[in-house]
């Protein structure tokens, strides 16, 4: 029998939490519980905590223009490890401050993509410190342009069935990111056979592989069957069978010796539990070093390549992730648009300071909705975990891709629902969408599906005899656009 002041106690508890932390979050007013934003929050977590372990794959084993690697040095090894903590910490803070500051259910960390275009064609061209010089004043002009009102003024000017195709492209983007990593589809290794085929040589050959499929009809099941957590149960059930696999079978990482092992991680327990945090590369940027080492003109179209590539980037991205959570308006704008475009872009300046990367949001955080996340809260521990792997990154490190990637499959079929909004007897409308959805699978990029879309979509109106129906900001993004397209053939002309 408790005592009236535990009862007061619990009393005082609850009443805290209806009006203090459920106000802040509005879990309940989105009609979501603790629960639900805590599931999600791992569950986006685990799907890209592959990136503490790809990032310092991709730039710590580059070595610039003075053939050192980011950090200064000259062992590899060091700069990963490096990177692994700073990319870490990064994301950690900046996705605690989209939680607290925009309360949506948004992660952020380095951008894949950006963070091999800075390693292979800028970095090789200067030091890493002028390299992350340029991501920093590439975000601050993203700043410059949210505190105007400039990004969200272009966002609004969006068609909405523009904005429905954009988070339907996602859909489809990730859900090929995601039978791609698991190596369920790949490159041909011979030369003049198609661009993917499924497995290897078009059969499917591996343990991981089936770990995948096991993976994907426990989710798919689960999901069907409405259970709860069912995407991150698929993900940590996965993980335990990959674990076992690799300790009977020692499949080991997969190579073109070894095509049928485990991608980015072989999933064993690690014999270093924790790593003490390195944190030399803070800081370690140059914020004007590489107008001197490349020139004003070549700085400058880095400079725009990067701009173009965060600003679309981010809008499809939180789009997509309000629309699968059914908190976008009318017109198809999530809530708190500006806190989101604001934490976004100090993210692109703060990866650069920290010299691993422009950070920016990332549509794994469809996992986490898709677990029911609706609100910061989500963000918040999400945030909380990439901290946490800071100094346990060998933990990190036991998911291979394979166990992570059927929740992309099924958040990607998720997305793909909302193609039913797109009125495809409208060609004006009909033929952008199109293009958008089927482009940013097939190039790899989010923001060339959505260029192509934009530019189309002015072109038809102009065929057609309706220019004067398009926004005067959709005229600026589509010529901005025309001029990224060409941005190769410009760039040589010009230097």
């Amino acid at each position: 029998m408790s005592s009236p002041q535990a009862d007061t106690a619990r009393s005082r508890s609850a009443s805290f939490f209806q009006g203090g932390f459920d106000s802040f979050f509005k879990i309940t007013e989105r009609g979501s519980t603790p629960g639900r934003e805590v599931r999600g929050g791992l569950a986006t977590f685990f799907t890209m905590a592959y990136i503490v372990v790809l990032n310092p794959l991709i730039i710590g084993t580059v070595k610039d223009g003075t053939g050192q690697y980011i950090g200064g040095g000259t062992d590899p090894v060091a700069a990963i490890a490096k990177v692994a903590v700073a990319t870490a910490l990064v994301a950690g803070v900046m996705t605690i401050l989209m939680g607290l500051v925009a309360n949506f259910p948004l992660a952020l960390a380095t951008g894949l993509g950006l963070n091999a275009f800075i390693a292979f064609s800028v970095a090789t061209k200067m030091t890493w410190a002028d390299a992350m010089g340029l991501v920093v004043i590439e975000g601050i002009i993203i700043l410059i342009l949210v505190l105007t009102g400039f990004r969200k003024a272009v966002f609004a000017a969006v068609p909405k069935q523009l904005k429905i195709a954009i988070s339907v492209g996602i859909g489809l983007f990730i859900a090929f990111i995601g039978v791609v990593d698991a190596g369920f589809v790949r490159r041909p290794a011979a030369a003049g056979g198609p661009p993917v085929e499924l497995g290897v040589g078009g059969n499917l050959r591996g343990w991981p592989v089936l770990i995948f499929v096991v993976g994907l009809i426990l989710v798919i099941a689960l999901y069907a069957r409405k259970v709860k957590g069912a995407i991150l149960i698929g993900i940590v059930a996965a993980t335990v069978l990959a674990i076992v696999v690799e300790s009977i079978f020692d499949v080991g990482a997969r190579t073109a010796e070894n095509p049928g092992g485990w991608g980015l991680s072989v999933p064993k327990l690690p014999d270093d539990w924790f790593t003490r945090p390195n944190l030399d590369t803070i800081g370690e940027f140059n914020l004007f070093g590489s107008f001197e080492q490349v020139g004003v003109v070549s700085a400058l179209l880095l400079i725009f390549t990067l701009l173009l590539a965060d600003f679309f980037d981010t809008m499809g991205t939180m789009t997509a992730i309000g629309a699968e959570a059914g908190l976008l308006d009318k017109e198809g704008n999530p809530p708190n648009t500006q806190r989101i475009l604001i934490v976004d872009s100090v993210a692109a300046a703060a990866g650069g300071a920290a010299s691993v990367s422009s950070n920016t949001s990332y549509i794994e955080s469809a996992s986490g909705v898709g677990e029911g996340a609706r609100t910061g809260l989500a963000s918040v521990v999400t945030g909380i975990c990439f901290l946490i792997s800071m100094v346990i990154a060998p933990l990190v490190t036991i998911v291979p891709y394979e166990a992570a990637a059927p929740a992309l499959v099924l958040v990607g079929f998720l997305m793909m629902a909302q193609v039913k909004g797109i009125d495809f007897d409208d060609l004006e409308v009909a033929i952008p969408a199109f293009l958008i959805i089927i482009l940013m699978p097939f190039t790899y990029s989010i923001t060339a599906g959505i260029g192509a879309g934009f530019v189309s979509f002015v072109l038809l109106k102009i065929v057609r005899g309706k220019a004067g129906q398009v926004h005067p900001l959709m005229w600026i993004v589509s010529a901005l656009f025309v001029v990224y397209f060409a941005i190769g053939p410009l760039g040589d002309w010009l230097t």
